[in-house]
């Protein structure tokens, strides 16, 4: 499923995003009215005020408090070691800044990929957008203007499993009951994300939103394993928090 990119050239990640603001009153007239445009068409009988705790999904009125990567270490005994690194916090500019400095030291090859799930819909493009309304200039693998389908280093989970079939989603929890993968969603689920975050304002909110990501990018490598005909990676012995 992953053609002949090394696993080791991949770097598997998933991030969590927020609204701006907790509530639609605290926009101003600016914003909400921008806000009401924006979704109009989308929001059904729900009013602009109602729709607002779906905000954290737009880069435009939303930001990233988290972002997990995952990636195979290479050991000169050639035993399986997946290692897990969390950027995370209020301060987005810095998270976005950490995660390219990553990026640009350690994946910053052609070779190079990176893989999430409905990563080429969401993650991907949220990155860069919001990198590029902070003015953090962008990763090499997050350029891919002009670029040809088979010349962008994107993998996404969700477009392996769909075999060319563009008529569903398909939810990385779906997808780990169907092929027997242990399911990420033991604590908070994404719907959950964006009043933890605001809810629970001690470190224990953030903790529980960084845990729930650091799985859902170990579940997106065991998903490419899982394709790709290859054992899972041991829990306890071959994964690796940092």
């Amino acid at each position: 499923m992953i053609d002949h990119t090394d696993l080791h050239d991949i770097l598997f990640l998933d991030i969590e995003t927020v609204s701006q603001k907790q509530n639609f009153e605290e926009l101003d007239q600016t914003w909400q009215e921008l806000w009401d445009e924006k979704t109009q068409h989308i929001r059904k009988d729900q009013t602009a005020k109602e729709f607002y705790k779906h905000a954290g999904i737009w880069a435009e009125f939303g930001k990233i408090i988290c972002i997990s990567v995952g990636f195979f270490q290479k050991r000169t005994d050639n035993k399986r070691c997946f290692r897990i690194k969390s950027f995370y916090g209020n301060d987005e500019k810095s998270i976005l800044i950490e995660f390219k400095e990553l990026v640009d030291k350690y994946f910053n090859e052609r070779k190079h990929r990176l893989c999430a799930h409905n990563g080429k819909e969401f993650d991907f493009p949220y990155i860069a957008r919001r990198m590029l309304i902070h003015q953090i200039p962008l990763c090499e693998c997050l350029k891919i203007s002009g670029k040809k389908p088979w010349e962008i280093p994107h993998l996404d989970t969700m477009e392996m499993w769909k075999f060319g079939d563009y008529k569903n989603f398909t939810s990385l929890k779906l997808l780990t009951h169907i092929l027997n993968i242990p399911s990420p969603k033991d604590d908070i689920d994404g719907s959950q994300v964006n009043d933890t975050y605001y809810n629970d304002t001690n470190q224990l909110g953030m903790k529980r939103i960084t845990t729930y990501c650091q799985k859902d990018t170990l579940t997106v490598a065991q998903l490419v394993l899982k394709l790709s005909y290859m054992p899972l990676l041991n829990e306890t012995t071959e994964v690796m928090i940092l």
